[in-house]
């Protein structure tokens, strides 16, 4: 939960104006990173929960759509932000409710790799957390300091 907390905080710390922001054109703006985390990490999600098992099925990347957060891609970024963390509750419970067992079954990964569930939960962390990461990078680029790097200047 601390991730999402604190990429939700970044795109509430963001000023405004700066939204859009991409450092480079091939890159994605700021805003997009926001919405691409939680729809991909809300589609991950609900696919395991779901059940499927193989994600390199041609139609994998259409099907995940259907998970994606009716215009996120538009709303105000106190909005995305409050669903960024409420969509990951919701998530986080879904996936707590499975049993021990159901985590230790093998899914394939869209790459083709053979994961159990909960490497695959712990994948669509890593990829968060690169996200995230992402995010303060352009949130230094605009002057403003992190979450992770204002809580820890606060304890000195």
């Amino acid at each position: 939960m601390t991730i999402r907390r604190d990429a939700a905080q970044a795109l509430t710390d963001m000023p405004a104006d700066k939204l859009d922001f991409r450092p480079t054109p091939d890159l994605m703006t700021f805003r997009e990173i926001a919405v691409h985390a939680l729809n991909a990490g809300h589609a991950l999600a609900g696919m395991l929960v779901d059940g499927v098992a193989d994600m390199t099925a041609p139609d994998f990347r259409e099907r995940m759509k259907g998970y994606f957060i009716e215009g996120a891609e538009s709303m105000p970024p106190a909005e995305l932000a409050e669903r960024m963390i409420s969509t990951l509750e919701q998530d986080c419970q879904a996936l707590q409710s499975k049993p021990d067992a159901w985590r230790a079954e093998h899914v394939t990964r869209f790459d083709g790799a053979r994961l159990t569930r909960l490497e695959m939960v712990q994948f669509t962390k890593e990829h968060e957390l690169t996200h995230r990461s992402q995010m303060f990078v352009y949130l230094r680029l605009n002057g403003v300091v992190p979450p992770t790097t204002r809580r820890r200047m606060a304890k000195k």
